[in-house]
């Protein structure tokens, strides 16, 4: 591992397909899975989460989980993400089937989402425009 999670990109600005099947470690090194994609709430402009792929075998039984943004470090020397979780609480967390993704409508679940890795909500963090 050459680079470190401080050593942050300082690009403001990148496509989301090149997020796509980007790699997620923890701080140790080990393999979280990868990022599938991004959900983006266009009301209120920024990302709701970003959908990790993690568990299964040869992507056979992987569960899809939310994590958010906030909780993502980019590791520009290695090129890929750290997200400073135990891998307890990922394993604990509450997925989804990749075929039945939530929306960002649903405010309920998104709350008890970012509560579970202890973040505040984006939109309760974004006090006026």
């Amino acid at each position: 591992m050459r680079g470190t999670a401080t050593q942050v990109e300082t690009r403001k600005i990148v496509r989301g397909k090149d997020i796509a099947d980007r790699s997620v470690r923890n701080p140790q090194g080990e393999d979280l899975g990868s990022i599938k994609d991004v959900m983006i709430d266009i009301n209120e402009g920024c990302i709701a989460y970003a959908a990790l792929s993690f568990g299964g075998f040869m992507g056979l039984g992987d569960k899809l989980f939310a994590i958010p943004w906030a909780a993502l470090q980019y590791n520009a020397a290695d090129n890929y993400f750290v997200l400073d979780v135990p891998k307890e609480r990922l394993e604990n967390a509450p997925g989804f089937d990749k075929d039945n993704w939530p929306t960002t409508a649903e405010r309920e679940w998104l709350t008890g989402m970012y509560s579970h890795y202890g973040y505040t909500p984006y939109w309760e963090r974004r006090s006026g425009r």
